[in-house]
Formats: C-alpha cells, structure tokens, sequence
C-alpha cells in the first residue's frame, strides 16, 4: 500500500499530520508517551505505514506481526476516526502504560469500531506496543480484610486506620 500524507492527522489531534504524529512514523521523531504511541499507530493504519506497525512492536513480539493481514486491514478500510477513551501510565517516566481506545473505520461500507485497551511497555528508552485487549481493561479489585495490614502503608491494621471510615 502507497502511504499517503493527510494535511490534517489521522489521530484526531486537530494538528497538522507533519506536526504530530508523521516526524514518528517518519522516524525522525520517537513517541515520548504511550499515547502519543498509540495515536501514531492509528495514524499508521490510516496512511499505510506497515514498516512503522512492524517496528513498534515490542521486540521479540514481532515474529507475531501479520504483514499481509494488517496490509489488507490498513488498506481495505477507511480510517475515520479515533477516541481515547483512558490513559493509565505511560508518561515521559514511567516504565509502562495502557491506553483505552476506539478506532472508527468504514469498511465495505459499513462503518465499524475496533474498541482495545493496548499495554504499552519502555524498552531501551523507547516505548513499544506490548498486546492489547478487547474492551475495558479488566479491573483488579484487591479485598482487604479488617485485620490486614492497611493499604495506606501506615504499618497499622486496616480496622485501626483507613478502615474506620468504612
């Protein structure tokens, strides 16, 4: 697939595309946020960067990549639009992050939504697409009992602390 430059960028940022996400697909430019990955992913899709998909990859995830199906993807639909619905992590300094997302896309024309939450890791200064998952990210609810020691790190039973108020 011939990639081709939007004025406007794909990620629904409201930027011009050479000003937010093309300096990363070009490769003159890393993503200093896994969101900012993230969004320059969508905007690989929509402009056909395969090369760049291939590349974000956490390495020793890459044997994975599907350059054939993920072509046909890019290429066999309309990129119309994308929603960040969550950010956890994923900052300038953090090790990882997970970002909460809806790609709209029309395809045969029908339009369609692709509704992940992708995990996002730093490797080597650089961040990289880990896996994803359909949907919400799963919440993990920790109980905490009354004689356990209280989540504030107090060093004080959770009855005797936090717990008081509940």
């Amino acid at each position: 697939m011939t990639q081709t430059q939007p004025d406007t960028c794909p990620c629904a940022s409201g930027k011009a595309f050479a000003e937010c996400c093309g300096p990363f697909i070009s490769g003159t430019a890393l993503p200093p946020t896994a969101e900012a990955l993230m969004r320059s992913r969508y905007s690989a899709f929509a402009t056909g960067a395969i090369d760049y998909l291939e590349e974000t990859l956490m390495p020793g995830t890459r044997g994975d990549f599907d350059r054939v199906g993920a072509t046909e993807w890019a290429s066999s639909s309309e990129w119309t639009g994308l929603l960040v619905r969550h950010v956890e992590g994923g900052g300038a300094t953090d090790a990882e992050g997970y970002v909460e997302f809806v790609a709209q896309f029309r395809q045969k024309d029908e339009d369609r939504v692709h509704h992940e939450t992708g995990h996002f890791g730093r490797h080597d200064g650089r961040w990289y697409y880990v896996d994803g998952s359909m949907g919400t990210r799963p919440r993990i609810v920790v109980k905490v009992g009354r004689n356990d020691p209280c989540i504030c790190g107090s060093g004080k039973k959770y009855k005797k602390c936090c717990g008081l108020a509940a």
